[in-house]
Formats: C-alpha cells, structure tokens, sequence
C-alpha cells in the first residue's frame, strides 16, 4: 500500500484551559476526497491551519511526503496588497506552473484580470481566492467553507472543476449537497478527537448518531455502577480489610472516569417568538418592474401572489436582484412601475446576508439586548440574557466578548438569536445557511416547519431550499422572475435547465412544454414544512386541550378572585388565548389533511 501524502497524527493545541485539539488526526492519500466536519467551534479551521502551516501545533507528529504540492484556501482570503486580480492570482504559482490556466480560470469564473481587488464583492473575492488555489493544480488542497458568498451557478461550476481535478480534497462545508456530491472519506472532529469513516458526507449523519447513541449507553452503563459500588462502600463491608481495598480503588477510577467523559456538545434550542396572524394575504406584486439609474432593471413585469404560511426561496446569480426583489415585497422601496399591495398585520424580522446590523465593538449581550440591562424579551416574556444564549450554545463567559471577537458561525447563531427573539409573522432570511454548522441548520429547518407565519427566504443552498421550500422564485435574465412550486430540485425538473444559465426569452414556453412529460417529479406534494404540522398539530392541539382543562378546572374555584385577583385574570386571559390558538390549529390541520387527501386522489387517478 502507497504511503499517504499527508499524516498528522497526535495534534495537541490548547488556547487557555480546556484543549481544543486532544490528539486529532488527519490521513490524505492521493486522489482523496475528504470531508472534515463538526461543530462551530469543534477546532474544523485550526486544524485546517495547521496542516496548512499557518497555525503551529502545542505538539503533533507530521508527515508530508516530500515534493508534494499543497494549497489552502482561507474563510476570509485577504486581497491587500496586489494592483490587480491577476496578479494576486498569478502570485500563488510555483515555477512550471502554466500561468494560462490563471487566466483560464479567471474568465471561466467571470472576473476581469485588471480589476482592483480593493473593489471587490465578497462573492468575487471569493471566486478571486478559489482561482489562486486551483490554478497550481496542487497534490492537495484545503477548501474551507469555498461555497462561501457563492452564487448556485459557481457552486456548480466549482463541484464540476474539483471532480475533473486529481488533486486530494479536504473539505470544510456546511452545504450538504456539496459535500455529499465531492466526498468519499468523512472525518469528524468532535471534543477534540477525530473519528474517521471511509465513506462519503451521504453516510456520515447516520454513522455519528449511531456513535453518539453507543456513548450514551456506556454513560448509563458507568452510572449504574458507580452506584451499584456507593451502595456497596456506604454499607461498611467489614471494614478496612486489604481485600476489600482493591473495590475501593477500583471506586475511584470509576468516578474519575465518570468525571472525564465529556458528552457530546449540546443542541441550539431555536423557538422563533410569534406574533398574531397576519391576513391571509402577504403581499400582492402586480406588472412589478424595478431598475437601477439606467441599467436594465432587474425586475420585469413580475405578478406574485404571497400567502400567509409559505415559505418562498428565491434564487438567481449574484447580481440578479435577489435583495431588490425582497425589499420590493416588504415595501421598503418602490418600484419603478406596476404595484404592491401588502397583507395587513405584518410583523417583520429579518436575517441580513452580511450581519451588517452588528456593531464590532458590541459585546454579545449588548447585541441580544439592545445595550439596555441584562434582560432579553422573547414571547413577550423577559429572559436573562445568560439563559437565552445558552438556547444558542454560547458560554456565559462570553456574555462580554466583542463581536468582532466570534468566529463567522457564532456570528451567525447571535443573529438568528436577535431575529428571532423579535415577535414576527413574516421572517426575511437572507443567506441564513452561511457559517452555520449542520446541526444547527437541521434545528433552523424544524424551527421553520413549526414557524406559523410566512418566511421569504434567499439561499444558494440547495438541499435546504429542498427542504424548506414551499415555491422557488428563479431569476430567468433580463428581469423576468419565474415561479416553480416545489423546492430546488422540483424547479430543476419544471426548468429544464439549471439557474443562471441564460435562456433566451423566446426560448422559456418551449423549455417548459420540454420539461411538461416529465408528470411523475411534478406530482403535488405536501412541502417539508406542510407535512411537519401535519404531523405535529394533533400533539399540540392536545396539549393545548390538555392546558384548557387545567385552567377551567382552576377558574372552577369560587374563591380564586378574593384570594389572587392578579393570578384569575391571567387564567382567564390563558384560556381565552389558548381557545384561539387551538382553534387555529384545526383549522390549519384540517386544511392540510384535506389538501393530504386531494394528492393522494390525484395519484390514484394519475
């Protein structure tokens, strides 16, 4: 068997008291497709660094076979520095390196060679960074979150270009699709240890939990006997004898054991704070058209009917009119021509793409708090702020920590933190996939299926546009936006062809009477989220027949108004509030279970 390019084995690295890396390991061999996943926080990136050499270790044992090649492409890549986007690109050749596959790459990924880097996008420095690491063609490379301020167009470009390469891939990416569509090897970084499994990110999800059940078992199994020789030790075997010292012995290594297995780090608990319904109507766009100065506009004529309940993707190139479009829908701008009419009731929060709305030099809980007192108001209730960044796993030393200070994925959950603490009804969610490991975008996913009101959302990310997604609203070029019922992968059947790939107008009937016998994928389906409140409504409108009892049972006491006047008009106002809400919960389920069985007819008879 060849000897790997690449072994770092026994990485130690500790930044102040609790070790991050605790002897991890990282084996590439040529041509290998790694995945390297865990946690924000886990230590995914500093490993990374340090294979990278960027980062030195406390301690490690390494192996690189000599004369290999390898490249590392950073979350946040700096441009400084260089005039143009060329010569940045061209800096990361090694001599023999064929500088025309750096042009190649450039135009291939649509950026000018004299551009200043100083001007550039996110999304284009990005593209900018990926065409430096890729144009050597190294023995190695090391991706971390390349998907990043990327469009779905150059997310796919970029999956097509890393299969055709021969180069070793370790891959850090919270986008599953990616993942599953590169990776043939998964290695998990978990309380500083690593766990290699030698099959792709597609198995990984199933294999951890099977890891994390047999964890837990063996803590009930260390439990139980730590108790069972407590028992033992608290009844006085005959006292002190030397036979009975060994058991004693043996008493302390269980609790010290005990003491030293470390679950596995905690869920987020995402509750979104809900207002009251909004009207059954969101909003109404009607001959919509919007430009900018004298370029084209980048809507068209658009017609658009949002309801109370959907969840709407919208997806396009960068430069589409994604943010545009969505601005256009909440009525923050106006458009050029045509109308929108908004649904009444409308209580809005949003998630910007660039957490913008975030101070630098705010601390954590100023941030949650608005810089007022130590409370967070969630639900109409207050919360100390310590207990409610806890629901999103940050420490409470960190209550003072400057923002500046967290990493982009704790960026990331302090925003989803401050969105959805504000009561709402319409969530606006641009990019809220971006930093966010995949654990915590499996809770976002739930929370949306549970969330009663309308979610807008802008995403690159397909596998939970496909997800979450009740229509997609695609950008088609010149300003026409189409709407596709479905999520991404339904769109890519009705389409016919992949977003941003132009089709020329005339061309848009005759793909879609192409793509029309295509009848099984274009079946009606219940969406994730409609076929999650079918399933959970039943439980809640229980619980909520269950609380209606206790309440009327409660205000069934004559003398509860003399005792606790405050305490009656409170359970008078809980039931009259829960009556509502259980109300609208059959209501809501038996739309869905009639909307069930509409499908299930039609499959018959189709």
């Amino acid at each position: 068997m060849a000897p790997p390019l690449l072994h770092l084995r026994d990485v130690q690295l500790t930044f102040g008291g609790k070790p991050l890396l605790d002897g991890a390991e990282i084996v590439v061999s040529a041509g290998e497709r790694v995945s390297l996943v865990g946690r924000n926080g886990s230590g995914k990136s500093t490993l990374l660094k340090i294979v990278a050499g960027i980062v030195q270790a406390d301690s490690a044992d390494s192996f690189l076979q000599p004369g290999t090649t390898l490249r590392y492409l950073p979350q946040e890549p700096d441009l400084s520095g260089h005039a143009t986007v060329l010569d940045f690109v061209t800096e990361g050749l090694a001599p023999g390196d064929d500088p025309y596959r750096a042009t190649s790459l450039l135009e291939q990924l649509g950026l000018s060679e004299t551009a200043d880097p100083a001007h550039l996008s996110g999304g284009e420095a990005r593209r900018a960074a990926l065409a430096r690491v890729l144009a050597p063609s190294p023995d190695i490379l090391l991706l971390d979150e390349p998907t990043n301020h990327l469009d779905l167009p150059a997310i796919e470009w970029l999956e097509a270009e890393l299969k055709s390469m021969r180069s070793a891939l370790v891959l850090i990416s919270h986008d599953r699709r990616f993942l599953e569509n590169l990776s043939g090897t998964t290695i998990w970084l978990d309380r500083g240890r690593t766990r290699r499994l030698d099959r792709g990110f597609a198995a990984f999800e199933a294999w951890r939990d099977e890891v994390l059940e047999a964890e837990e078992q063996e803590l009930h199994r260390l439990d139980r006997k730590i108790v069972s020789e407590t028992e033992w030790l608290h009844k006085g075997v005959t006292a002190r004898r030397k036979r009975n010292m060994g058991r004693l012995r043996n008493l302390h290594a269980l609790r010290s054991e005990r003491r030293n297995f470390e679950r596995a780090q905690g869920n987020v608990r995402m509750a979104a704070a809900e207002a009251e319904r909004s009207g059954k109507l969101v909003a109404e766009a009607k001959g919509v058209t919007r430009a900018w100065g004298d370029a084209p506009p980048v809507v068209r004529d658009l017609d658009l009917r949002l309801l109370r309940g959907e969840t709407l993707a919208i997806i396009g190139p960068n430069g589409a009119g994604k943010t545009t479009l969505l601005r256009l829908l909440t009525g923050e701008i106006e458009p050029d021509s045509g109308t929108v009419r908004l649904g009444t009731a409308l209580e809005t929060a949003s998630l910007d793409q660039r957490r913008e709305s975030l101070s630098p030099d705010w601390s954590l809980m100023d941030a949650l708090t608005g810089g007022g007192g130590d409370a967070v108001m969630v639900n109409g209730q207050s919360r100390h702020v310590v207990s409610y960044m806890k629901d999103f796993l940050f420490d409470p030393k960190q209550m003072r920590t400057p923002i500046h200070a967290l990493s982009g994925g704790e960026r990331g959950r302090l925003m989803l933190a401050r969105a959805l603490a504000r009561p709402s009804n319409l969530l606006i969610l641009d990019e809220p996939t971006n930093d966010l490991d995949i654990e915590t975008l499996d809770l976002l996913q739930e929370l949306l299926g549970d969330y009663g009101g309308t979610v807008l959302l802008v995403s690159h990310d397909r596998d939970f546009i496909d997800r979450v997604a009740d229509a997609v609203l695609v950008a088609e070029g010149d300003g026409v936006w189409q709407r596709y019922p479905g999520g991404y992968s339904d769109m890519l059947t009705q389409r016919g062809s992949r977003p941003g790939r132009a089709v020329p107008t005339g061309q848009r009937a005759t793909q879609r009477q192409k793509a029309a016998p295509k009848a099984p994928p274009q079946r009606r389906k219940l969406s994730f989220k409609q076929q999650h409140a079918l399933d959970t409504l039943p439980g809640r409108i229980a619980k909520l027949e269950k609380e209606m009892q206790a309440l009327t049972e409660e205000l069934a006491d004559a003398g509860l108004f003399r005792r606790d006047p405050d305490r009656f008009q409170a359970a008078t106002d809980r039931l009259g509030a829960a009556e509502s809400e259980k109300e609208q919960a059959e209501e809501s389920w038996l739309e869905l279970e009639m909307l069930r069985e509409e499908i299930a007819a039609e499959r018959q008879t189709g």
